[in-house]
């Protein structure tokens, strides 16, 4: 619903991503979680060689060339495009509460994120964090990968699945993310320049 309210090109992962983490670098040790908030995923367990390289060529290597395509795509036309990527975090995670409706996820560079942050903070009685409950700073991600190697404006929004579990949910969210990408892209017309700020990404760290 998002993508078709901006016009942008979306790539989905369609898989769970703890099947294979997309959000992973290769040599992340949670690429494939063997424990998530507490329970041992079975399928994981003992994961063959094999396995590992049937998942990354059925599902993660797929998952990165589209993103690839995309971004070339955008580059080729002349216009470096700008990165959102889009996750849902927990309401909870092991028993404890999280307070924030959504979070922007960042690293260096600034130039999305903070008017992304600025923004969000406008929807009516929405609790808006800031690199919570997650750092956006990871090194080998989909955004490090694929957007700070290039030196493109980029950001990780989250939204806290309970309040997009349902299509009225869902739709009221993209409405929501929608409005406010549209606003910080018309507002900020560096976001579509090539600039190298680096990154601050040194270790990784499990999410929910």
């Amino acid at each position: 619903m998002l993508a078709k309210m901006l016009g942008a090109p979306a790539v989905l992962s369609r898989f769970s991503r703890l099947l294979i983490d997309p959000n992973r670098g290769l040599d992340d040790p949670t690429l494939i979680m063997q424990i998530a908030d507490g329970l041992v995923v079975r399928g994981n367990a003992g994961l063959s060689a094999a396995g590992l390289e049937g998942r990354l060529d059925h599902f993660y290597r797929p998952y990165h060339a589209a993103i690839d395509r995309a971004v070339e795509a955008g580059l080729a036309a002349g216009k470096p495009p700008a990165i959102v990527s889009v996750h849902s975090f927990t309401q909870a995670w092991k028993g404890v509460p999280r307070p924030w409706s959504a979070a922007v996820l960042w690293d260096k560079d600034p130039r999305l994120p903070l008017p992304l942050l600025k923004a969000l903070r406008t929807i009516p009685d929405a609790v808006i964090g800031d690199n919570v409950p997650y750092s956006g700073q990871l090194r080998g991600d989909t955004l490090y990968r694929h957007a700070t190697l290039r030196g493109l404006a980029h950001a990780l929004i989250e939204v806290r699945q309970d309040l997009i579990l349902a299509e009225d949910g869902q739709a009221e969210w993209a409405a929501h993310l929608a409005r406010v990408i549209t606003d910080v892209l018309r507002a900020a017309p560096d976001l579509h320049r090539i600039e190298h700020y680096g990154s601050n990404a040194d270790a990784c760290s499990p999410k929910g």
